[in-house]
């Protein structure tokens, strides 16, 4: 497991000297981007295919575009492909459905495996295939936005999804380099637990959702039990087939978020879905010193997040 951050530490570094603090955990994470493109790279011979996993709020979105650039940085081109396009209009009748009889949206069966499985195999042989785009919007496939992909010498492609290390998969592609990415490291106090590294997966969705997708707290808190579920059952148990278990959380990132997160959490009724889980991690938020958005580079992961990056999602 990765080595838990110490809140003395961080806030003795936030307060003192956030610009340098903030540099140096950029530079860790991007050492860690620029290992996993080196071998990346090496196995590039036997495998052109990455599949990237990992549960919500990860940043495997970010991550998977920072790999890229690395690649492209020793002489490798790589393309990232969604498995969210991959997504099917699911009929009522046959669609995977939870205990309590709702309609399964984390079950992996709401994917095209047979079309992933197919395309992985002919993206391995040089072969072009077409990228199919489905449209959460009219719940179906948009044909005027699919793509075409084949790729060449030296190229490398990154399938990003939460499902990509299923055995429905992997088993089938056994050669593929497969990366499973996820905030792993939860914050101490003299030695003890006190904030937990799913915290920092919350922290990021429900910033996230508020600024980018229209969604505010309370819809956020709404869905995230369902998501916990789906993690547990779909996506945590096939983490370790990973090649790399990469930890994508930042010791200064929880000072960054804290105010963005404040404010989302303002006023939230009693009945609000967790609330008791929010009641133990609001106290201790506010035990975080701030650190300026304003010294988080464009490059960030925690760009995904906040806005104001780089990178095009």
């Amino acid at each position: 497991m990765p080595y838990p951050y110490d809140i003395e530490i961080i806030n003795e570094r936030a307060t003192r000297e956030p610009e340098v603090f903030a540099r140096e955990c950029e530079a860790i994470f991007n050492r860690k981007v620029d290992e996993v493109a080196a071998t990346i790279a090496e196995r590039s011979m036997s495998s052109r295919v990455v599949l990237l996993s990992g549960p919500s709020g990860s940043g495997k979105t970010t991550t998977a575009k920072k790999i890229c650039d690395a690649l492209e940085g020793i002489g490798i081109h790589a393309h990232t492909i969604s498995m969210d396009k991959y997504y099917i209009r699911l009929d009522p009748a046959s669609a995977p459905r939870t205990e309590d009889g709702e309609i399964d949206l984390e079950s992996p069966l709401c994917l095209d495996l047979e079309l992933l499985s197919n395309h992985f195999g002919m993206l391995e042989c040089g072969n072009e295939v077409t990228i199919p785009h489905f449209s959460f919007k009219i719940q179906a496939r948009d044909p005027e936005k699919a793509m075409q992909l084949k790729l060449g010498c030296d190229e490398v492609v990154i399938f990003e999804g939460i499902h990509a290390l299923n055995d429905i998969l992997t088993d089938s592609h056994p050669n593929a380099f497969k990366l499973y990415i996820s905030a792993r490291s939860d914050i101490r106090q003299s030695c003890s637990p006190f904030f937990k590294r799913t915290w920092t997966r919350l922290l990021r969705r429900v910033v996230r959702d508020g600024f980018f997708r229209g969604t505010d707290a309370l819809e956020t808190l709404k869905l995230w039990g369902n998501v916990r579920r789906g993690e547990k059952e779909y996506i945590s148990p096939f983490k370790y087939k990973a090649d790399v278990l990469f930890d994508s959380s930042m010791p200064y990132e929880v000072p960054v978020m804290k105010r963005y997160a404040l404010t989302a959490f303002d006023s939230l009724p009693d009945d609000t879905e967790r609330i008791d889980e929010l009641r133990e991690l609001l106290p201790k938020l506010a035990n975080f010193s701030d650190i300026d958005p304003a010294l988080v580079p464009a490059n960030s992961i925690l760009r995904e997040f906040i806005g104001g990056g780089a990178y095009k999602y």
